[in-house]
């Protein structure tokens, strides 16, 4: 590990030990109230009011320490059932009561309180008692104090003492910052303890979750039922309607004048022309053909050699992915490409398709204007639905003046091995 790498590790670690100390105290404020809330639920109600609040605080005080805990390597998922639909004070209050991870928050303030202020005046103590010696301890020598404090090891006494201080407040620090990570670590390990989903709480989540994306996915696969519908009777089918009454004009009109019986008839071609290509059109969109021949790799090499802006295809996908799941990343690129050559008025694109430790990674990128918002209408919820089917996930990077970046992830296994080359510019 380069030595900067480590160094920011430590500040990092250090400053998390700081917030952690400033969260710590307020837990013991926030454990008294809970207990009073129960105390006071059977006067006059009280509770019924109050508990509500202090839950409410409880859980934004546990939130900061699940994010404090996955900036060091750790997630932590939300466990709370979710909040029922009336509002009445007795329902929520029995919501809350009911709650298994209520009880679990409540039992982590004090174990929490202890542990971030031991670990966080660990984590910044010793630090700062080596900048004592590098910086403190001379600068009171230098201005003749008189009172010139003790070291570690030996009393300072004297100005030359007092620069022996500065190799052991160099030791001192680097201990101190190689050592801040391990203490957060250690916060987080019992953060998880106490606020990580039980596992029947993560069954429920799981549920939840599987029901909406299950949800999501049934008004998706509506939708595109009525697009094929829709596209179907506007174009295929009004053309085969026209290439049928041109037809049966050209039959009557044969015998009658031969030279309009022809013309109609090359209308007719061309109007069956027309229809094989609109067809065509159709079945990509449902599943193309070369997604199915050759691959997600391949699929999406062609897709690019197909679009106006310069693409550039990488992959290393050593194998073929299930169909469904082949299918939802295709797609998911291909929309992503599609705002890029439409929305972003970028010059290039670049595509990058991976797959390593179960998951599939696709990372989209442009050189466009950027600013690019999920809540504009340019399909990236239509992406993040299509990928949740299928427990995926997508980010986005888009500051304005760009570049725009979108990563999507997909859980998946893979099959049989790969056919096409692993990398290509379009």
């Amino acid at each position: 590990m380069d030595s900067r790498d480590w160094i920011r590790d430590g500040v990092r670690a250090v400053a998390g030990g700081v917030l952690s100390v400033a969260l710590a105290i307020t837990n013991i404020p926030l454990f008294v109230l809970f207990v009073v809330s129960l105390v006071l639920t059977p006067v006059l109600g009280i509770g019924l009011v109050l508990l509500p609040l202090v839950t409410a605080l409880i859980r934004f005080r546990a939130r900061l320490s699940r994010r404090l805990a996955a900036t060091f390597g750790m997630p932590i998922a939300r466990p709370y059932r979710p909040a029922p639909p009336s509002r009445g004070l007795l329902v929520r209050y029995r919501w809350i009561i009911t709650d298994p991870a209520t009880w679990r928050d409540f039992a982590w303030l004090l174990p929490g309180a202890v542990a971030g202020l031991v670990l966080g005046v660990l984590s910044l103590a010793v630090p700062l008692y080596g900048v004592e010696g590098i910086v403190l301890l001379p600068l009171w020598i230098w201005l003749g104090t008189g009172d010139y404090g003790y070291g570690v090891i030996w009393p300072i006494e004297t100005v030359g003492q007092g620069f022996l201080s500065l190799p052991q407040g160099t030791v001192i620090l680097a201990i101190g910052l190689a050592m801040a990570p391990y203490l957060r670590r250690a916060d987080a390990l019992l953060t998880r303890l106490f606020l990580a989903p039980t596992r029947n709480a993560e069954l429920r989540l799981r549920v939840s979750h599987l029901t909406t994306t299950r949800a999501e996915n049934l008004d998706s696969q509506a939708a595109e039922l009525r697009r094929i519908e829709r596209d179907l009777h506007d174009g295929a089918q009004a053309r085969l309607v026209s290439l049928g009454m041109t037809i049966g004009l050209a039959e009557e009109m044969v015998e009658a004048d031969p030279a309009m019986a022809r013309k109609l008839l090359a209308e007719a071609r061309e109007t069956s022309s027309d229809a094989l290509v609109e067809l065509r059109h159709l079945v990509r969109g449902i599943h193309p053909p070369v997604l199915a021949e050759r691959g997600l790799e391949g699929a999406v090499r062609a897709l690019a050699m197909a679009l106006p802006i310069p693409t550039s295809v990488g992959a290393a996908v050593p194998g073929r992915l299930d169909t469904p799941v082949e299918s939802a990343a295709y797609f998911a690129v291909a929309e992503v490409l599609a705002n890029a050559a439409r929305h972003s008025m970028a010059r290039s694109a670049q595509v990058q398709l991976w797959h390593s430790d179960g998951t599939l990674t696709m990372r989209v990128s442009d050189d466009g204007l950027g600013g690019a918002d999920p809540a504009g209408g340019t399909g990236l919820r239509g992406i993040e639905r299509r990928l949740a089917a299928f427990d995926g996930t997508m980010s986005l990077s888009s500051p304005p003046g760009g570049p725009t970046v979108v990563t999507m992830e997909l859980p998946c296994v893979l099959s049989s091995p790969k056919i096409s080359p692993s990398s290509e510019t379009a």
